[in-house]
Formats: C-alpha cells, sequence, structure tokens
C-alpha cells in the first residue's frame, strides 16, 4: 500500500475553499485573502519555497550572516588593529554599563527606603492623631 501526500482541503475552486474563504473575510480579513492566496497559488507553495531556499543558500548575504553568528556578534573586519581597538571599547562599554547598573539599582533601593521612612512618618502621624481624637472627645466634624 503506497501512501501519497494530500491535505483535506485542496488549492482549488471549492465549495468548501470557499466558504472558508468568505468565512475567513466575515472574521478578519487577513484570513481570508490568506485563503484567497492559497486557492489561487496553493498549489505552486511547494515549489516557491523549494525556490527560496535554492537563492537563499547561493545568496552573499547568507555568508554575511554566518560570519555575524560569532560569539561577540560582530563579524572581524580583517583589519587586527581595528578589531582589537573595537573589543576594548565594547569591553570599556560594558564595564560603564554594568557601573550604571549598579548606581540605578542602589538609587532604586534609596527610594524604596526612603518611601517606607515616609509611609512609617505619616502611618505615625495617623496613629498620634487617632489617640488624641478618640481620647473622650466625640468624632470630628
Amino acid at each position: 500500500m503506497t501512501t501519497t501526500k494530500s491535505c483535506m482541503i485542496k488549492p482549488a475552486w471549492t465549495p468548501a475553499t470557499i466558504g472558508l474563504m468568505v468565512l475567513g473575510f466575515v472574521v478578519f480579513w487577513p484570513l481570508g485573502l490568506a485563503m484567497l492566496a492559497y486557492i489561487l497559488w496553493g498549489d505552486r507553495f511547494e515549489g516557491m519555497a523549494r525556490d527560496a531556499r535554492n537563492q537563499w543558500r547561493a545568496s552573499p548575504l547568507k555568508g554575511a550572516f554566518d560570519n555575524m553568528s560569532s560569539s561577540t556578534g560582530y563579524a572581524r573586519t580583517g583589519n587586527v588593529a581595528f578589531d582589537e581597538y573595537r573589543e576594548r571599547e565594547l569591553k570599556r562599554l560594558e564595564e560603564e554599563r554594568a557601573k550604571i547598573d549598579a548606581m540605578r539599582t542602589e538609587f532604586d533601593d534609596f527610594l524604596r527606603e526612603l518611601r517606607r521612612a515616609r509611609d512609617q512618618e505619616e502611618f505615625d502621624r495617623f496613629m498620634h492623631n487617632r489617640g488624641r481624637n478618640t481620647g473622650g472627645e466625640g468624632a470630628p466634624a
């Protein structure tokens, strides 16, 4: 028994595909547009995908993207002096960023402590005023 590659909905003008296309336009118009594209060009999608892969493999951009996937994220230029300078500068910038992140954390801690102290002061004032108001007098007017 041989198996063939098939799908339930063929890319053709059938009642099912037309119904799905109309339903797609009613629900969300890009779905209807996608179904229309499938009806018109669905039988060519496999060939188009294969052609796109072949073109990408032959493209000079593929090599550039492959070179950029090194550990630093930057491709070597071929100029050793420039590459070393860039690495030093990137390291310096990373250290500076770490310092700024540490300062930010310290400042956030300072603000948190400041808010806590302000909240404590407001709570203490509330408790002090509450004690005076309930100490024999009626409710404030």
